[in-house]
């Protein structure tokens, strides 16, 4: 039986709910806090982190027998967040705000916050933290299908020992069947994959409010001019429909050329890259490897896992795929793994054609 305190960042899903659950069951003095980061009413109603969020959060606290409290984010969410999120699609950039969250913000602000009044964070993540003699470790939780540590690459050994996944070793299914069992209010709430802060998860909208956007050529890989773009930030890497151009074959976007307001795009095969260059690198245990080592990277959250092989050199990362990579676009991040273990990571900076 535990006395130590822990905080629960509580979104008001199932995840948080549970994990919320299950460390009060073990004996832990639980509380539960949830992040104010809405900017306006519209949001306030609606994604991860609106009123409606709170509501579902305070009532599980209630059900739970546990202390429920609100921290207002807003300002720091919107400069360290929202700001580098337009800032990024101005400059022809995909941006991953929910890992800028995590580590800014939930892992940054929140457990600063909380260090004071308890021992540890709690969250909904799928992911798991291990200790060996001399490090703590970050890894991928038993459900594949449900890993989150793509997410949490930035965490490193400060944080790790303040941190507490409690649905690591557990499947979606047993999360629900348990919440389910503790008749927990969120136990058939459906999870949430949106970008949190924008209504009904359509980025261009938003983007459209925030940022100018200016028409331009849409162009081939030879500079050729086949037709005009509405603005880039209305693009992303990959993307083949809603091009507005015409062609005998499937054409996608390749590149988003900022510097000459162009929107490059080819075929499927030009689509493919061999490696990548990252920076902004973050590693798990502190440093990065002196020498050149094989590793499995995932360039996006729902991308499978490639051999590679991993440089580094003055800041930098240069990954070489065994086997070249469609859709490699610069601002995601690029996650680097040894079997379950998070090495670390690093935001794409340019890809190696």
């Amino acid at each position: 039986m535990s006395t130590e305190q822990v905080a629960v960042a509580m979104s008001g899903g199932v995840d948080s709910s549970l994990a919320a659950a299950l460390l009060k069951q073990a004996g832990y003095d639980v509380f539960g806090v949830t992040m104010q980061i809405w900017l306006s009413a519209e949001a306030a109603f609606g994604g991860g982190c609106g009123l409606e969020a709170v509501e579902d959060a305070k009532r599980v606290a209630y059900k739970l027998g546990i202390p429920h409290y609100v921290v207002d984010f807003r300002d720091i969410f919107s400069r360290l967040v929202i700001t580098n999120f337009c800032q990024e699609y101005s400059l022809g950039r995909t941006p991953n705000p929910c890992i800028r969250c995590n580590q800014y913000i939930k892992f940054g602000a929140l457990l600063e916050k909380i260090k004071g009044c308890a021992d540890f964070l709690a969250t909904g993540h799928y992911a798991r933290v291990g200790c060996s003699a001399n490090a703590y470790h970050l890894l991928k939780a038993v459900d594949i299908s449900q890993d989150q540590s793509y997410f949490l690459y930035t965490l490193g050994q400060g944080q790790l020992r303040h941190l507490l996944f409690p649905l690591g070793e557990l499947s979606k299914e047993e999360v629900r069947r348990l919440a389910t069992e503790l008749g927990l209010p969120t136990s058939g709430k459906r999870s949430s994959q949106d970008i949190c802060f924008i209504p009904d998860n359509d980025y261009r909208p938003f983007i459209t409010e925030h940022i100018p956007l200016k028409a331009g050529e849409v162009v081939d890989i030879t500079g050729k001019a086949l037709g005009k773009h509405s603005g880039l930030a209305r693009y992303t890497v990959g993307q083949r429909h809603g091009l507005g151009i015409t062609s005998s074959k499937p054409l996608y976007v390749l590149r988003l050329d900022a510097e000459n307001n162009r929107l490059v795009v080819g075929t499927r095969a030009q689509l493919l890259s061999r490696g990548l260059i990252a920076t902004k690198l973050s590693w798990v245990a502190g440093e990065g490897a002196k020498e050149p080592i094989k590793i499995k990277a995932k360039v996006r959250y729902k991308a499978p896992e490639v051999v590679a092989e991993l440089h580094l050199s003055d800041g930098k990362a240069e990954v070489r795929f065994s086997q070249p990579q469609p859709a490699i676009a610069p601002g995601q991040s690029v996650v680097f793994y040894q079997g379950d273990v998070v090495l670390g990571g690093g935001v794409i900076d340019a890809v190696l054609c």
